[in-house]
């Protein structure tokens, strides 16, 4: 018996090592446990700071009674500080577990208590509770794992004595995956920000704001959801995205910043920016470089084949090009630049339907304008200021001092 439970053990150590996705890792740990004790239900917090975060949960009894999609939905993300009222706050404060047989009889010792609500709220009873501390190897707590109600057959039982070993011995697994995965998630978020503020770069030579590359990345994620990509390709777009007109770099300031109509010697000069772009970011296998390279490359073609620089025809212009033209245009119409106002939403919109088999992908510009109120919550949150088109304007008065810190 305690050979296969150790072996058993040893096979989830093993599939939690391979999982980076922290979010995905949460959820196979919450998976296991629940497997390993028969448990109806349980939740993960991870802990930061004073606080801790509730990031997953599972319940079969909501599965089957919901769905798991709804319930998902259901079950946002929230925060809780860490205290001895609740179990969590307690078992997080002080690195030790709590098994309770019956959260409605907790023992008058223990400073917690069961908050009912929750059961209120979701016609549910929950009676037996183990909760464990996820420690790191300095023994500080990142996370709380608990569990409601395990189960035999159709009967709630206490969690017992080895459901308390085996589950402390899998939360030390799961506590190094955690660290694991989030040191990942760090390593991406670095690298991802890199990639935002090398596309900034770009704007600053311009006089493109921030917001722009901001807007048009998150135009190009809500495009690539509506248009049924999967969820993890539409994130990937949202960082690739910002670098479609780093090949900007590569054009001189005459034609750039000239504020005149452009000669058609300089026009083809300026249309030399996505060949230029897409030369930047030749030779990665970085999975956000490569599309990064093809918008780069492609957001310049039109649906009809008169775009550059390939003179590429419906579905032959990826759809990372086609969506970033669509968030490209929009954009650049529908706000102010240093040479033009923006133009009212109405007139936008008649351009727009104007391009669509023309220069837009027709499918993929009407799922932009059925979004419309999901566009226009975007433009308001990443709304240009007038100090936004002169970032250096005010750089005799910068402390140089200050970024040192």
């Amino acid at each position: 018996m305690i050979t296969n439970i150790l072996e058993e053990l040893l096979n989830v150590g093993i599939a939690l090592s391979g999982e980076h996705d922290l979010d995905k890792l949460l959820d196979m740990i919450l998976m296991e446990a629940q497997r390993l004790t028969n448990a109806d239900g349980g939740s993960i917090y991870l802990a930061e700071g004073d606080k801790l975060i509730f990031k997953v949960s599972r319940n079969n009894t909501f599965f089957k009674r919901w769905g798991e999609a709804k319930t998902r939905q259901m079950f946002k993300s929230f925060e809780m500080p860490i205290t001895k009222k609740s179990m969590s706050g307690y078992v997080a404060l002080t690195g030790k577990p709590l098994n309770i047989s019956n959260v409605h009889c907790i023992p008058e010792n223990l400073e917690c208590s069961y908050d009912p609500s929750f059961d209120k709220k979701n016609e549910y009873n929950t009676v037996s509770m183990l909760v464990i501390p996820m420690l790191d190897r300095e023994n500080n707590v990142i996370g709380i794992l608990q569990l409601i109600n395990s189960m035999d057959a159709d009967k709630v039982v206490p969690f017992t004595d080895d459901h308390l070993k085996i589950t402390s011995s899998f939360s030390s697994q799961a506590s190094v995956a955690i660290q694991n995965a989030k040191l990942t998630k760090d390593l991406k978020n670095a690298q991802l920000e890199t990639i935002f503020r090398l596309s900034a770069a770009a704007g600053y030579r311009d006089k493109e704001t921030a917001n722009h590359i901001k807007r048009v990345s998150s135009y190009c994620r809500l495009m690539a959801k509506k248009a049924g990509l999967d969820s993890e390709k539409a994130e990937l777009l949202f960082w690739a995205s910002p670098m479609h007109d780093i090949g900007k770099l590569g054009v001189p300031d005459a034609i750039l910043l000239k504020p005149g109509i452009l000669t058609p010697e300089e026009r083809k000069e300026m249309e030399k920016h996505s060949l230029i772009g897409a030369l930047i970011l030749k030779d990665s296998k970085e999975a956000v470089i490569v599309m990064s390279r093809i918008a780069a490359l492609t957001h310049h073609e039109k649906w009809d084949g008169t775009g550059y620089p390939l003179g590429l025809k419906g579905t032959d212009i990826p759809i990372e090009g086609r969506i970033v033209a669509i968030a490209d245009v929009f954009d650049a119409l529908s706000s102010k630049r240093c040479y033009k106002d923006a133009f009212p939403e109405e007139k936008v919109l008649a351009i727009m339907k104007d391009s669509r088999g023309k220069h837009f992908d027709p499918d993929l510009l009407d799922a932009f304008l059925c979004a419309m109120d999901e566009v226009r919550a975007i433009k308001a949150e990443y709304e240009d200021k007038e100090e936004d088109f002169d970032k250096f304007s005010d750089i005799k008065n910068v402390d140089a001092a200050s970024l040192l810190k």
